[in-house]
């Protein structure tokens, strides 16, 4: 086995608060540095790098676990080596990729508006307070006019939300249900106005502001539950390497990944990724396919063995030919269908849109009828125009607005209390529909990595086994080693060697004690360990389940829903999996296609499917399934492309996560049901002109209270 450089947690992280670095700086190479987590990791990684010759700079942004370094020359495997050394594992990524895909803007800008109209409509309703406390005649034209000073650009920066996506439907020829939104905010300000300049007693600046208020407040909510991490295709675009190590006759050069072609030859540092599909040409050494294909062990490799782009090189340096590159990589291959299933998701429309489509309508109608009714009756341009702006009012759609948002936001809250984080807004719809649930195993069901049981081996064995695993960072040496018992005395072993993609070697009393992959030892499996001339013993390796397994497939099973295990690992360890959790529907050795064509075969079925995965061959099923869940331990791109992340190590919440979904649904439902008594009741009001703009407001702000205190209902189910 070949040491890998040391990846350890740094001792400041658990005295030193977390503390963000200022802003990144501009170009340079972008590193993911995924074990940095406070102030004193910013230090150590900024000075190790700054010391390196030919490093101008490196800064550290924490909260994106970001490095960006000016060394123009340095070469990436240099720095990747230089962060390892100081504990910490480096992953290239695509600058330009990942800075497209960050931020939210329009969550700010949601905010600000938000704001503005809270702080208006306070202002303007302690004017109102004035005048119907009796003001005089004067007093209460000039408050008029103050509110109108307030509430007009106001309502023009404020509303701009809903003006601009009204506009944009109305281009196109048809209604959303921003435009009875947007008529009723411009008519009730309009006419305020116009009340304001006749010197009229009532105007109803404060209704529209309010009016406007409670909307972006179910705007804001709906904008939170939507906003997803990232695109799952643009998390896996950046995660390709921009950078290889290509050989060439004045040796090895550094150049862009786009600039190879087929048949070059690539150099593969220990701890690297491979950047391109090809065939090994010279080493050996250990790849960790685990991401990939879901396979628990490292596989040994050769000459002539066959390396698909995102493997990980666990042992010596390897060179390899390049046999598919650019959009014919096995990577590429994997974004397009993540690419394909992310589009299949997001035609699933909300229920409030689907609403939407037939309420919008039928507001305009009602209040057109309304105002050439009265207009018939009274001949009165103003009062007809007063009476159809508070049926506009009372039957604006904010109950219905709030009805999604405000259950998905008090769902999304609730399991992130428990440990669930909800990432999209149909997200919680999708998983109470879900009918069958699909696991991955590594990494999913089990702890994703090998464990060794070292209790058979003699006390003398595990000394000297001891003293070996301390001498590499190979993730099998160091699963070898949490297994030892702690108070095991490790031998005095001297003249110790590593050997480059066999293993390491050491004399102990007088003899070679050698431990490392079985076919260098004699052994019929790897990895193996000879003392002396014995006969070698092959170290058994098994996976752990994870916490909270058994009790997430029971829950499932619980309440009804079919349990199956899709797996990239091959057979023997799937069946111990799911001999153990009791799942009779398990197949392994199976490719992100296969397992993509089961999750549709299960959809022309008419299944709902719930997919539970972590690895890059787990991303597209996630985005495929009708609903997916990833461990917080996934790869990013995993959990991008998931609708909840497991925050916790364990997987016991899971049911929960069905259980609140279904809660939440019938929630939604019970307030489109209020919504629809509260237009039953308060709309003959309106239209029989017994409601003035400003009782309109009133009335609509208690339905959305109303409806908000039913969302909060969902903090009591267990």
């Amino acid at each position: 086995m070949t040491a890998t450089a040391p990846i350890v947690a740094c001792p400041g992280c658990v005295a030193i608060p977390s503390d963000d670095s200022g802003p990144e700086t501009s170009g340079g190479l972008s590193l993911h540095l995924p074990g940095i987590h406070c102030a004193a990791c910013i230090g150590t990684v900024e000075r190790g790098l700054s010391l390196m010759p030919g490093v101008k700079s490196a800064r550290v942004n924490l909260s994106r676990k970001r490095v960006v370094v000016d060394a123009p020359g340095v070469p990436i495997d240099d720095i990747v080596q230089r962060l390892a050394g100081l504990g910490y594992e480096a992953q290239p990524l695509d600058a330009l990729m990942m800075s497209a895909v960050e931020g939210d803007a329009e969550g700010r800008r949601l905010l600000t508006r938000l704001a503005v109209a809270g702080f208006a409509m306070m202002n303007v309703m302690l004017f109102s307070v004035a005048v119907w406390s009796g003001a005089a005649e004067a007093t209460r034209v000039l408050f008029h006019w103050l509110s109108a000073l307030i509430a007009v650009p106001t309502l023009i920066y404020s509303a701009q939300v809903f003006f601009g996506s009204a506009w944009q439907a109305l281009r196109v020829g048809r209604l959303n249900m921003d435009v009875p939104i947007s008529l009723a905010i411009i008519l009730a300000c309009g006419m305020s106005v116009y009340e304001t300049a006749q010197g009229s007693e009532q105007v109803y600046f404060d209704a529209a502001l309010s009016l406007t208020f409670f909307l972006l407040v179910g705007r804001y909510l709906d904008h939170r539950t939507r906003l997803a991490a990232r695109s799952a295709a643009q998390e896996l675009s950046a995660l390709e390497l921009p950078w290889a190590t290509r050989v060439t006759p004045q040796g090895p050069q550094t150049v862009a990944i786009s600039t190879l072609a087929p048949g070059d030859y690539v150099i593969v540092a220990s701890g690297m990724r491979t950047p391109v599909d090809g065939d090994v040409i010279k080493g050996e050494t250990q790849m960790d396919r685990s991401l990939l294909t879901g396979e628990s062990l490292a596989v040994e490799v050769g000459p002539g063995a066959r390396l698909a782009a995102g493997e990980v090189n666990l042992g010596a340096p390897i060179t390899m030919r390049a046999t598919a590159v650019g959009e014919d990589t096995t990577l590429r291959r994997m974004i397009a269908m993540v690419e394909t299933a992310e589009g299949a998701r997001n035609r699933y429309t909300a229920l409030a849109d689907r609403a939407a489509q037939i309420y919008a309508p039928l507001v305009h109608v009602l209040a057109l009828v309304t105002f050439a009714g009265w207009f018939m009756a009274t001949g009165e341009v103003a009062r007809s125009l007063n009476i159809a702006i508070a049926v506009l009012i009372i039957t604006c759609p904010c109950a219905l607005g709030l009805a999604v948002p405000a259950v998905m936001t008090a769902a999304t809250g609730r399991l992130f209390r428990m440990g669930l984080l909800v990432k999209d807004a149909t997200a919680i719809e999708r998983l109470a529909e879900v009918d069958t649930v699909i696991f991955d195993k590594t990494g999913t069901l089990t702890e994703g990595h090998a464990r060794f049981d070292a209790s058979a081996l003699p006390k003398a064995t595990q000394a000297v086994l001891a003293a070996l695993v301390r001498q590499s960072q190979h993730p099998v040496s160091v699963a070898i080693a949490s297994a030892l018992r702690p108070d095991i005395e490790e031998a005095a072993l001297t003249e110790v060697q590593e050997i480059a993609g066999k293993g390491i070697v050491a004399k102990w009393h007088g003899q070679d004690v050698r431990l490392g992959r079985g076919d260098w030892l004699g052994a019929a499996g790897s990895p193996a360990l000879q003392i002396g001339q014995e006969t070698p013993v092959v170290l058994s390796m098994s996976e752990v389940l994870r916490e909270g397994a058994r009790e997430a497939v029971d829950g499932l099973r619980a309440q009804g829903l079919n349990v199956a295990l899709l797996s990239g690992d091959t057979g023997v360890p799937v069946q111990i999996v799911a001999r153990a959790l009791e799942i009779s529907d398990a197949q392994s050795d199976l490719s992100p296609d296969q397992k993509c064509d089961r999750i549709r075969d299960l959809t022309a079925q008419g299944k709902r499917v719930l997919m539970v995965g972590d690895g890059l061959n787990d991303t597209a099923a996630l985005a495929l399934a009708h609903a997916s869940i990833s461990p917080a331990s996934a790869l990013d791109a995993s959990r991008a492309a998931s609708d909840v992340v497991l925050l916790g190590r364990g997987l016991q919440d899971v049911p929960l996560a069905v259980t609140l979904s279904k809660s939440a649904r019938r929630r939604v439902l019970e307030n489109f049901g209020i919504a629809a008594s509260y237009n039953m009741v308060a709309v003959p009001l309106a239209i029989a002109g017994l409601a003035t703009p400003l009782t309109a407001a009133i009335a609509m702000s208690l339905s959305s209270i109303t409806v908000l205190l039913n969302a909060l209902r969902l903090r009591a189910v267990k």
